[in-house]
Parts: C-alpha cells; sequence; structure tokens
C-alpha cells in the first residue's frame, strides 16, 4: 500500500491547481476565438511592456482582454470614436523580440495620445476597415 504524506498532498493538490488554472485559460481563448469579430494582438501597455490580448469588436469600441488570463473583463477599451490610424511600420528589432512573429505595429492617436496595436496584417485589414465603417464625426444617433 502507498503511503501519501502531507508534503506529497500538498504538491498534488498545488499541480491540480495549476492544471486547472491552464486548462480554464485554454477553455476561455478557445471560447473567446470561436466568437465572430475576435483576433490576437498585443498592446503597449502605459508601462511600456508589450501586453498579448485577445480582441473583440462592439458596436463603437474594442475590448481587449489579457490572453493569459480567466477573467471575462476586458483590461483595455478601446472606444471608436476619435481613433484614428496615424501609420503601420514592421517592428524593430528590439520589439520584434517581444511580439508574436509576423505581427505588424499600428500606430493609433487618440485625442493627441498615441497608442501602439501589434497585429497579423489580415487582422489589421479588418481592424483598419471596423475603424473606417464608424459613424461620421458629429452625426446624430436616434
Amino acid at each position: 500500500m502507498i503511503e501519501i504524506t502531507a508534503p506529497v498532498l500538498i504538491a498534488l493538490l498545488v499541480l491540480a491547481c495549476i492544471v486547472m488554472f491552464f486548462g480554464a485559460m485554454a477553455v476561455r481563448h478557445i471560447q473567446l476565438r470561436r466568437t465572430l469579430g475576435t483576433f490576437d494582438a498585443s498592446i503597449l501597455t502605459p508601462k511600456g511592456k508589450w501586453m498579448m490580448v485577445i480582441g473583440r469588436y462592439g458596436g463603437g469600441h474594442v475590448d481587449l482582454l489579457r490572453f493569459f488570463s480567466v477573467s471575462p473583463i476586458p483590461s483595455f477599451v478601446i472606444e471608436r470614436r476619435g481613433l484614428d490610424i496615424s501609420g503601420r511600420r514592421q517592428p524593430d528589432d528590439h520589439e520584434a523580440q517581444m511580439i508574436p512573429p509576423g505581427f505588424i505595429i499600428v500606430e493609433l492617436v487618440r485625442a493627441e495620445q498615441p497608442l501602439l496595436l501589434a497585429m497579423d496584417y489580415r487582422d489589421y485589414t479588418g481592424f483598419s476597415s471596423w475603424l473606417e465603417a464608424g459613424p461620421i464625426a458629429g452625426s446624430w444617433q436616434i
């Protein structure tokens, strides 16, 4: 018969919790990516670090949810109104190490504040179309 000691039991419980956490992250990611209007991206945070996110289009905004999380609450919300694309570019050598391969960097401006998003070119075309298809500034909403 195998004797289970307290340290072994604690190690098994910790391992089970880690497996459940990563399983929940995987299920969340699969569910989010199945939904229409989602894309993988990275955002340059106010602290100057790149964070992987899952973007989800709303009517007048894009929700950015942390990639490595189980929370359904977006970390960032980017409102469409007043948002402009000022350009796109390839990442420099330092940025290329921080974002997934094949991503381009989209330079955005909102209220004269710069915002950098990195995404795949196909996702960029969808993002720019979504942004350009928005309501005309000053239009009335009924």
